[in-house]
């Protein structure tokens, strides 16, 4: 075969290879196992109450994806990338993979064609005649699912905001917001990273209730983070900066721009901007955001935007654009800008 028809075969199979992932994730294999003490598929299968040789068919096809190693005596090991997937990993993506490849989402795609169709986005209502956030108050399977892979994968994400913002000027800066902030671990890495700053961890009251989830208790920094039940369509509190890490990629340019408005009318003159997305590249640059805008489209009402659509968001909310600053990869970047 062909490079090119190696390549498209590699597509058209590539769901098989995430729903192995998937599989292991959802059972808790990777959890079972480490990279130093080999186990059989009986001796793991006793642990998890599965049947042993469908067990070891599912263990083989994850060693020939890299997500595990088998020996000699079809004992098999853990790989670094297998050990990302145990839950207690500092930057465990198995809540990520049980979110993605989960029933909920995987249903969503099948939608894809009819809705480039008729011009109409958001699978999410068409397949569960609901919007998303809606169903994960209602569905319990899929909020937990949710909540867990927004929460899990925040290690990642904080090291990459604060490798972004090395050479950002905090100067000035004494209150710091994180609107839609979830457990508020963005939050808590940059006070941990600005030892000057106080934090305000802005979210809805069902996410800032959860106490025992909450970051800043965990860390000692409850003195120096607080946290405020709100909407931030309705209102958001006052403070010197404001960040939205992955929150205007869920809405439409309009809703974007009421939720930018909402910010600017609590921000004092001079208030600090930053808004942290998968920014989208120029056209020849293959790009994460490209392939997670076609996810957004199926999820909701969102989508992945360039630096100038969100340049041009800030303007329409009565922000000025003031820079951007990425990560290493530049897989995420930071858009900034300041009250005008």
């Amino acid at each position: 075969m062909s490079g090119a028809t190696d390549e498209v075969m590699g597509l058209i199979f590539g769901r098989w290879r995430s729903q192995i992932l998937y599989a292991g994730a959802e059972l808790g294999i990777f959890d079972h196992l480490d990279g130093s003490t080999a186990k059989t598929a009986q001796a793991l299968a006793e642990e998890l109450s599965v049947d042993a040789a469908l067990l070891y068919r599912l263990l083989r096809a994850q060693a020939a994806i890299g997500l595990l190693a088998e020996d000699d005596s079809r004992g098999f090991l853990l790989t670094d990338q297998g050990a990302l997937l145990r839950t207690d990993h500092r930057q465990s993506l198995k809540s990520m993979v049980r979110l993605e490849e989960g029933p909920q989402h995987y249903a969503l795609w099948k939608h894809l064609p009819a809705m480039i169709r008729d011009g109409r986005q958001n699978a999410f209502l068409r397949e569960f005649g609901r919007m998303a956030f809606d169903h994960a108050r209602s569905d319990r399977d899929y909020g937990e699912r949710f909540t867990q892979a927004m929460s899990s994968y925040s290690a990642v994400q904080s090291d990459m905001v604060l490798e972004a913002l090395r050479s950002y000027d905090f100067s000035g800066i004494q209150s710091f917001c994180d609107v839609a902030g979830g457990h508020g671990h963005l939050m808590c890495a940059i006070l941990q990273a600005h030892r000057s700053l106080t934090g305000i961890v802005l979210d809805l009251p069902e996410v800032v209730d959860d106490v025992d989830a909450l970051w800043a208790p965990k860390l000692g920094l409850q003195d120096r983070c607080s946290y405020v039940a709100g909407d931030m369509f309705e209102k958001v509190p006052t403070a010197d900066a404001y960040s939205l890490k992955l929150i205007l990629h869920d809405w439409s340019d309009e809703e974007c721009t009421e939720i930018l408005s909402n910010v600017r009318s609590a921000a004092p003159e001079g208030a600090r901007l930053l808004i942290i997305e998968h920014i989208v590249p120029c056209p020849e640059v293959a790009h994460f955001s490209k392939l997670f805008d076609v996810h957004m489209m199926c999820w909701g009402t969102g989508q992945e935007r360039t630096e100038g659509q969100y340049r041009r968001l800030m303007e329409r909310a009565g922000w000025r654009p003031t820079g951007c600053h990425y990560f290493a990869n530049r897989l995420m970047g930071v858009v900034t800008g300041v009250g005008a």
